[in-house]
């Protein structure tokens, strides 16, 4: 057999199998193993400077001290020929093992001599071990002062880049800054890679590419293409805003851009000059409102390519839509009817209503129809990927992003709930309003005093039952008599005009009627029989006066229902007294009727400073006379 090779005194009072999961494991085997007759304790003598090692030891920081069995690990990758010594001594293992199995045996079941025997013996290379590995980490230490000059031995310890390390460290860097130690290259590489602007203001004065813009829109969807939704009241109004975009395209460029169904579009949305009709005097504001085709039943969308333009786009594919209201509420539909579709009012982003006081003399319903469908989440998903939009538009929250532009020639308090109930944009409103310094009642021509009689009412629901009650209590009864004849009632809104029909046709009045649905042939009859005194009494809506704008003939009393909607309606109709004069001026009246509701219209009919007086003075009858002076 060959000659065994000696081993490190600190292994030398460990088993096999306790050498095998220290260097496998790293720890000490949890079992102790019986020490076998052949194995012999080595008693190792401690160096001379054990005491100086173990008074070093003693005054070190137990916190950084090394763990026994990490150095005895150590040891055991670093002690040559163990693993040939294993193999030298399998032979050997297999007869220790079986010894140790019989050895074991008999002492668990009897024989206390022998165990007292065993654990003596333990006790004592318990001894010997530490005191082994005292003695091998102090050969250690003087090991490592020995040859810290040693480029092999420095590859064991922890790799620290100390050059570099500065560069990375907050504290240091913040520190060199305050102090100015640094240099000033290394000032001027700081100061490229800083941000010198705030983060925000950076990223929005950043100019895009058209690449990265092109990435950012394919990235970042809605819910639909379409963005804008332009609200007209006639079709002559979508053909200007057509005409509008076309000259705003070209204006970059010399060419013209190609506008497809262009001729189709003129055809539908232009006017016949010989529909006009001739030898009728209008007012100006009638011709500017009513000029060309005044359809209001149409809808048509329009996509925006790089040199050309679609017209008569489906609503998916467009980017901008022109509509009346009347044309989006018979695709919007009602609730319970089958083909009804306004998914694609979800992704509006842009809003314009153009002259939204006409919409009061068409439908203001369908506006508010309008308005409770946009901006809500799509019942189908038309072809969308949901992956690519944007979580505003998931989270039904495009409301708060869409800018809503509203134009009106007049102040209304149905105008004013649309800005204040369904405008809800996150970064606030703002609204131009001007304020009527002085009334249309000073564009009255004719010497006609104006008697303004305040109701009271508690709400704004109950004015218009309060106003009702008012009138046929102490209003008509003034002109029931056969001397006031010749009394036209204006009435602003249709169901008060249908509230008093009614009445009158149950009292039994003297009375005609004409509105907007009327027809021909009964308005002529109807101005024919009140011009000639046949009626006491003509019941005149507001809408018939703005779509028809006729001169009425015959008038002596004036009774106000409510105030006009538009202000020069008051000065028309009072001047429509001029045109029957026959010396019979003193006997002309004019009585209107107001509540504490109706402020807005007040103020454009009288003036905003004597509005004010009026409604805070305690006298509810307020007399004005207007005229030449004589």
């Amino acid at each position: 057999m060959g000659k065994r090779r000696a081993r490190g005194p600190a292994l030398a009072g460990l088993s096999k199998r306790q050498k095998r999961h220290l260097r496998d494991f790293g720890e000490q085997h949890p079992v102790r193993d019986a020490v076998s007759g052949r194995e012999v304790t080595q008693i190792c003598e401690l160096p001379e400077n054990s005491d100086q090692s173990s008074s070093e030891s003693d005054t070190e920081n137990e916190s950084e001290r090394v763990s026994e069995y990490h150095k005895l690990l150590a040891l055991l990758k670093t002690v040559p020929g163990t693993e040939e010594e294993e193999d030298e001594d399998e032979s050997e293992e297999g007869d220790e093992s079986e010894a140790e199995s019989n050895s074991e045996g008999p002492q668990e079941v009897g024989g206390t001599d022998e165990e007292d025997d065993e654990s003596d013996v333990l006790g004592q290379e318990e001894v010997t071990a530490k005191d082994a590995i005292k003695q091998a980490l102090g050969q250690e230490q003087a090991d490592e002062t020995d040859n810290s000059g040693d480029p092999k031995h420095g590859a064991i310890e922890e790799f620290t880049d100390v050059k570099h390390e500065s560069e990375f460290s907050l504290e240091t860097n913040f520190m060199e800054e305050e102090s100015g130690d640094y240099s000033t290259a290394e000032r001027e590489s700081s100061s490229s890679q800083e941000v010198s602007e705030d983060p925000y203001r950076a990223h929005m004065n950043k100019e895009l590419e058209k690449k990265e813009i092109e990435n950012i829109s394919a990235c970042c969807k809605t819910t639909s293409q379409l963005k804008v939704l332009i609200v007209v009241p006639f079709r002559e109004s979508a053909l200007r805003v057509v005409q509008i975009f076309i000259s705003l395209l070209e204006s970059g460029s010399k060419k013209q851009i190609d506008v497809s169904n262009k001729k189709r579009f003129k055809g539908e949305f232009g006017s016949d000059p010989d529909e006009k009709p001739p030898n009728l005097k209008r007012p100006e504001d009638y011709e500017a409102v009513f000029a060309g085709n005044i359809d209001d039943h149409f809808r048509i969308g329009v996509a925006v390519l790089q040199k050309s333009m679609r017209l008569y786009a489906p609503f998916y594919s467009s980017d901008i839509i022109i509509a009346s209201p009347l044309g989006l509420r018979t695709v919007i539909g009602a609730e319970g009817e089958k083909k009804r579709d306004f998914d694609f009012l979800s992704s509006i982003e842009i809003l314009i209503i153009d002259q939204a006081d006409i919409y009061l003399m068409q439908n203001w319903e369908h506006i508010l129809h309008l308005m409770n469908h946009l901006n809500l989440l799509p019942l189908n998903p038309h072809g969308v990927d949901f992956s690519r939009v944007r979580m505003l538009n998931l989270n039904n929250w495009s409301k708060y992003y869409r800018q809503t532009l509203l134009f009106s020639a007049l102040q209304d308090p149905q105008i004013n709930s649309i800005f204040n109930k369904h405008c809800f944009n996150y970064r606030g409103q703002v609204a131009v309003r001007n304020v009527p310094m002085i009334g249309s009642i000073n564009h009255v021509v004719v010497q006609l005093p104006h008697v303004f009689r305040r109701l009271e009412s508690d709400s704004l629901v109950s004015v218009i039952d309060a106003r009702f009650q008012f009138f046929i209590d102490k209003v008509l009864p003034e002109y029931r008599d056969a001397v006031m004849s010749h009394t036209l009632i204006y009435v602003p809104s249709y169901f008060d005009y249908v509230r008093l029909r009614n009445y009158f046709k149950k009292e039994e009045l003297n009375f005609t009627y004409t509105c907007e649905y009327t027809k021909k042939s009964s308005i002529s009859r109807a101005r024919q029989f009140f011009f000639k005194g046949e009626r006491q009494f003509l019941l005149f809506t507001e809408r018939f006066h703005f779509y028809k704008r006729y001169t009425i003939r015959g008038i002596r009393n004036l009774i106000f229902y409510e105030l006009p909607t538009y202000s020069h309606f008051y000065s028309e109709i009072c001047n429509m007294m001029k045109a029957t004069n026959n010396g019979e001026e003193a006997t002309w009246t004019c009585t209107v009727l107001y509540s504490k509701y109706d402020v807005q219209k007040l103020a454009a009919v009288v003036g905003i400073e004597r509005a004010a007086q009026m409604l805070q003075s305690d006298k509810s009858v307020h007399l004005f006379v207007t005229g030449e002076n004589e």
